[in-house]
């Protein structure tokens, strides 16, 4: 058995993490300025620095005039790569997309527009959701792209959210370390938009339930064999265009139509309390009704949701989908 081991630094390194985010105001957009982009040498920069003062006292210690040309050389260079990189990132504006609907466990995908104002190009920009994956390392997935003169690029990053629900859009950060790779430039950013997260359809779902009875209707429901509601028959000539299940004609390679006598007996309803055996929680429960509300929409029957504070009547098309998957993910 692998136990966890307390890590102060880390606590404290996220402690001050959320604290600090915290006091970022949220907005979709941001324009980058001396007050949100912060600097610091990289690694490359810090052994660059090293290697400056091993110069120096070398060329003081022998008197090299050579040393010292070299020395300052380097030295300007890094001071004029510094004030590029901080210029790559300062003046850009940062324009969240709304982003769309997904299920959990799937990745969404967030799309960034980046505005450039300026008449020259600004290279190696990259953007990463910044997340806590491992323990107390941060892992961000960087996507780079150089934004035109005067132009505007869209990049697209993505997380994954693992529970259902709304779901405010985690942190963005922001950096470059171009020309010279001896500084990193980066900004934080908070988005305030939010991403609805469906339930995670079951993998293997069961048939979809009977129909019920319609008030007057008969007292018995069918089932076709392969489990689909049995609103649906056989293509007779003569009947209507609009009766046609084209969704199910592409699917199966045959013609079929509605059945408009079932329709007006039975009614399919998608009951959270009649979910079948072999689920126990409401979780569980709520990837099976996805699934079904997935399966009845594929079939263009129509359908209905039931759920334990809410009820859809039944219905079809994309916007009833849409809607009843709302509900299960906010349930």
């Amino acid at each position: 058995m692998i136990t966890a081991v307390f890590n102060p630094v880390g606590l404290a390194r996220r402690r001050f993490r959320q604290w600090w985010q915290s006091r970022i105001p949220l907005s979709d957009t941001m324009t980058l300025s001396q007050r949100n982009v912060y600097i610091l040498p990289s690694r490359a920069g810090f052994m660059l620095g090293a290697t400056l003062i091993v110069l120096l006292v070398a060329s003081i210690n022998y008197q090299l005039n050579l040393g010292y040309l070299l020395t300052f050389l380097l030295a300007g260079s890094a001071l004029v790569g510094m004030h590029v990189c901080h210029g790559t990132l300062r003046g850009l504006t940062l324009n969240l997309l709304a982003p769309d609907a997904q299920f959990a466990g799937a990745s969404t995908t967030l799309s960034v527009v980046l505005h450039n104002d300026r008449r020259s190009v600004r290279h190696g920009i990259g953007l990463a959701v910044l997340d806590e994956m491992h323990g107390d390392r941060w892992s961000n997935h960087w996507v780079w792209a150089d934004v035109p003169a005067q132009g505007s690029c869209t990049v697209h990053v993505a997380f994954r959210p693992e529970q259902r629900g709304l779901h405010r859009v985690p942190p963005l950060t922001a950096e470059t370390r171009f020309p010279l790779g001896t500084f990193r430039v980066w900004t934080v950013w908070r988005p305030a938009a939010q991403v609805l997260v469906y339930p995670k359809p079951e993998a293997l779902p069961p048939p979809l339930p009977p129909g019920e009875p319609r008030a007057g209707g008969a007292s018995s429901a069918r089932l076709q064999s392969s489990g689909e509601f049995d609103g649906v028959r056989a293509y007779r000539r003569g009947d209507p265009l609009k009766l046609v299940v084209w969704k199910k004609a592409a699917k199966a390679d045959e013609l079929v139509s509605r059945d408009t006598e079932q329709a007006q007996r039975y009614e399919l309803w998608l009951d959270f309390a009649q979910t079948g055996g072999g689920v126990t929680g409401t979780e569980q429960r709520l990837s099976r009704l996805t699934a079904w509300v997935l399966q009845a929409d594929k079939l263009a029957s129509d359908y209905g949701l039931r759920l334990p504070a809410r009820q859809i009547p039944p219905g079809t098309g994309e916007a009833h989908k849409r809607r009843c998957l709302e509900a299960l993910a906010t349930c």
